[in-house]
């Protein structure tokens, strides 16, 4: 329950800044809104103001903003898509990518500013009820090591506790200069089976433009990151690991055992690789709609409407194919029959 619930609040999330993205910049020009959906398939919930409908549907997994004038029989009235200036349009559909990376920079500040901040291996707590209280560790020790293995943040520690239910561990702490070995075998939590020893951390927090500045600098380090990943598998360089839906789900469900400030920062990451992957110059994609403003912004006059929506129907076909493939893979690799 956890998994589908933590799942469909991400995909939700995600897909809501995008399309948010599309509606606002539409609004803003004067282009008219047809509907604002999230989810496919049947409503659930749908209300309509000011010529707009928003609907809830029954499938999480995608949504859509629909633009009056987006198909082109309908691009004789101003408030059409078609008949804004390109310099709008473009606008309007980049938009949609970019608010993934605002999605990006407000997760990484919520995590710095209202969480935990960047946690230390510092002990902040030790709490009475738990096995760690049994042992000598203090509040201020700082664990170095687990078993041998370098402790480098507190989630290195929390994944080595929660892998080890009652499996006596050796950490390894230092406490006023010198270091020491404490033994400690963690609970296994009945519910999720992992290990616990019952320690907090001590994290520092970040004033509200500190946590606003690292909330930029790390989603300009995925970004980054993510382009140079993708641009190796290109080359072939690099091998590619593509997970579909189904991947992504079992990867929510594994990070969010581990924490919030871990699935906050997972959704970071697929908000930016969503961003990225809309700038991609792809069939149906946002990216592939850019390529087609750029050539009418080259050549002084749009594409045949007609001839560019076949393109992104023959885009979007191919898509779902891939991602249907891509499916059977996570299935098979997952072998969850």
């Amino acid at each position: 329950m956890t998994t589908l619930v933590a799942s469909i609040v991400i995909f939700g999330l995600l897909i809501f800044f995008h399309e948010l993205g599309h509606f606002i910049v539409a609004k803003r020009v004067g282009i008219g809104v047809l509907e604002f959906a999230i989810g496919f398939g049947p409503k659930l919930i749908s209300v309509e103001r000011d010529g707009t409908r928003y609907s809830l549907r029954a499938l999480p997994l995608g949504g859509f903003c629909r633009l009056m004038g987006e198909d082109p029989e309908e691009v004789e009235d101003q408030a059409s898509f078609q008949k804004r200036p390109l310099a709008q349009r473009f606008a309007v559909i980049v938009a949609g990518p970019l608010m993934n990376f605002v999605l990006a920079v407000i997760l990484f500040f919520l995590i710095y500013f209202f969480i935990f901040g960047v946690p230390s291996t510092q002990v902040g707590e030790v709490l009475p009820d738990g096995r760690a209280a049994q042992t000598e560790l203090q509040a201020g020790d700082v664990i170095r090591a687990i078993d041998g293995a370098e402790m480098r943040s507190w989630d290195d520690i929390i994944a080595a506790i929660n892998a080890s239910p009652e499996e006596e561990l050796a950490l390894t702490i230092e406490r006023d200069g010198s270091l020491q070995e404490i033994k400690v075998v963690p609970m296994e939590e009945p519910e999720t089976q992992r290990g616990l020893i019952g320690i907090a951390h001590a994290g520092r927090k970040f004033s509200l433009l500190g946590s606003l500045r690292l909330g930029i600098e790390n989603t300009w380090f995925f970004t980054r990151f993510i382009v140079v990943s993708l641009s190796e598998i290109i080359t072939r360089q690099a091998s590619p690991d593509v997970a579909g839906p189904i991947g992504i789900v079992q990867m929510v469900g594994e990070v969010a055992q581990t924490g919030i400030s871990n699935l906050l920062t997972l959704a970071a990451i697929l908000s930016i690789h969503l961003g990225l992957l809309n700038l991609l110059p792809i069939p149906a994609l946002d990216g592939s709609r850019l390529v087609f403003f750029l050539l009418e912004g080259i050549r002084g006059k749009p594409v045949d409407p007609h001839k560019e929506s076949f393109i992104h129907f023959v885009g979007f076909t191919l898509l779902i194919l891939l991602m249907i493939l891509i499916a059977f893979q996570d299935i098979a690799r997952l072998q969850l029959f």
